[in-house]
């Protein structure tokens, strides 16, 4: 049976769970280690106190597989987007692509919150280069304007060309509601830059929490422009970082994946019932109660993700 954590006061969204990675059907690097455990993955998240999950698509077949995920369960919805390491998939046929894209997120209105993930990354151009990454990232900001959705962004070592094309896209963003850097590991100055915008918000998880440079960063972040994601089944806290020291809630682990328990989680495995830890985290980093913060970045993320009659709940 599944260990249930007690005493869960709290409340939360994580915006950013890949909850279609093979990991979770217990493939890792096309090699079986265990069963598929997601229903189990979702049932501990779910005790944890999460109350909504957005997984995120970063290709067409992404969304596919997450739009299956989410017709079972109410509190599951999805991204609709390409992400900047993936934008070649654009390339035999862009027209052909674009509009897969678009009829997927007409087609499905109430499960699409957000387009993306889309947006730049100058750190893995062996996977798509500069140029393709950046026109087919400004083509998907129509697909915002469009649909009026807000952005769920990624940016890695591009903020100068990445802020260029927000701002030659302004109006188009502002139909669209805003959006998310999502997984920010930036410096303060982007960060400011960012929020200068106007609109946008800074997710977090363990990969903004590594270094004492990053806990800084987050420690100066206004807490009304904050979201909480784990990017699962990457970016959980590990023992080396920075934030780790301010964790308290423990969840038993196996070491190995071929020692896989329905009670245990895996170790490097990271699941969306550790938002809790990304949030402990935090709130030790800012010396403010984790209640409060917990109570603030939830609302954000109704703010912007979710629909006017749930903004009361």
């Amino acid at each position: 049976m599944l260990r249930r954590y007690f005493g869960i006061a709290m409340k939360y969204i994580d915006i950013g769970a890949n909850l279609t990675d093979p990991m979770f059907q217990g493939c890792y690097g096309k090699s079986q280690k265990h069963v598929a455990d997601l229903d189990i993955v979702l049932e501990r998240a779910w005790q944890q106190g999460l109350q909504k999950i957005i997984v995120t698509a970063g290709c067409l077949k992404d969304v596919d597989e997450a739009l299956e995920l989410a017709s079972k369960d109410d509190r599951i919805f999805i991204t609709v987007g390409t992400h900047p390491t993936r934008c070649e998939e654009f390339v035999p046929d862009p027209e052909g692509y674009y509009d897969q894209l678009r009829s997927k997120i007409k087609a499905n209105r109430g499960k699409v919150l957000a387009i993306g993930e889309c947006g730049l990354d100058y750190d893995r151009l062996q996977f798509c280069g500069q140029e393709k990454q950046r026109l087919y990232f400004e083509k998907q900001l129509d697909l915002a304007a469009e649909f009026q959705l807000p952005l769920f962004l990624h940016m890695r070592n591009a903020c100068e060309d990445f802020m260029a094309i927000l701002e030659r896209n302004r109006d188009k963003i502002r139909e669209g509601g805003g959006g998310v850097v999502h997984s920010f590991t930036g410096t303060l100055e982007e960060a400011q830059r960012i929020l200068a915008f106007g609109g946008l918000y800074l997710g977090l998880n363990g990969c903004s929490l590594k270094t004492e440079e990053n806990a800084e960063v987050v420690r100066q972040l206004p807490n009304d422009r904050i979201m909480l994601e784990t990017d699962c089944p990457w970016c959980g806290i590990r023992p080396t970082h920075a934030g780790h020291k301010h964790v308290t809630t423990k969840f038993a682990t196996v070491k190995k994946k071929e020692k896989w328990t329905a009670e245990s989680l895996i170790d490097g495995r990271c699941e969306p019932c550790q938002i809790s830890q990304v949030l402990e985290a935090i709130a030790g980093i800012k010396g403010e109660p984790k209640e409060k913060l917990a109570e603030l970045y939830y609302q954000n993320t109704i703010d912007l993700f979710f629909s006017q009659s749930e903004k009361s709940d």
